[in-house]
């Protein structure tokens, strides 16, 4: 995947709302999608990052945005770990199931050899309504993310879709300065 790439439809199981489903990542045009790849159910890493993401999917939803998890686990192991866990419970976002490894291999987060094999990294990825690709980010699976960062990307993102020809500098937020390229002076800065 590249920047400013339309993402092919891929279609996925999903266990969503206690259910489980079938979706295609096509459902979620005209919205923005951040698709947001993890290792694997029952871990430890995982659950702080979903936790996290939780606490925050209704600052996502705010901003027309769905969030969909993936790991190469199946909808049954999500729904397992959904029932038994505290933390996870609390998601309200579609966990999504890539147990071949597909999505996770199209998206290039899966990790072929060592290990970690049949895993996913860490990997999460900013989808605007149309369907194109503006951010990516990737992480070995000992570095955990940041959602409030991811929900400051998303802000910028949905920013200059909205201003075209304005961007947004280093750690930008809603009502701070953007730059306007070849009116604004680097020295200014």
């Amino acid at each position: 995947m590249q920047i400013n790439q339309t993402i092919p439809d891929m279609k996925l199981e999903v266990f969503h709302e206690n259910e489980i489903k079938k979706v295609n990542l096509s459902d979620y045009r005209n919205k923005w999608l951040i698709v947001f790849f993890y290792p694997a159910d029952f871990t430890f890493v995982c659950p702080t990052e979903l936790k996290e993401m939780a606490s925050h999917y209704p600052e996502f939803q705010k901003e027309n945005a769905e969030v969909l998890s993936i790991s190469t686990d199946t909808v049954f192991a999500h729904k397992a770990w959904h029932s038994s866990s505290k933390t996870i419970s609390e998601i309200k976002f579609p966990m999504g199931a890539d147990p071949a490894g597909k999505i996770c291999k199209e998206f290039g987060t899966y990790i072929e050899e060592g290990a970690d094999e049949g895993l996913s990294l860490r990997g999460t990825f900013i989808i605007d309504p149309d369907g194109v690709l503006k951010a990516i980010e990737i992480n070995n699976n000992d570095i955990g993310r940041s959602a409030s960062e991811l929900f400051r990307k998303l802000q910028a993102a949905i920013f200059t879709r909205k201003n075209g020809g304005e961007v947004c500098p280093a750690s930008w937020v809603p009502g701070k300065k953007t730059l306007k390229p070849g009116l604004d002076l680097v020295g200014k800065i």
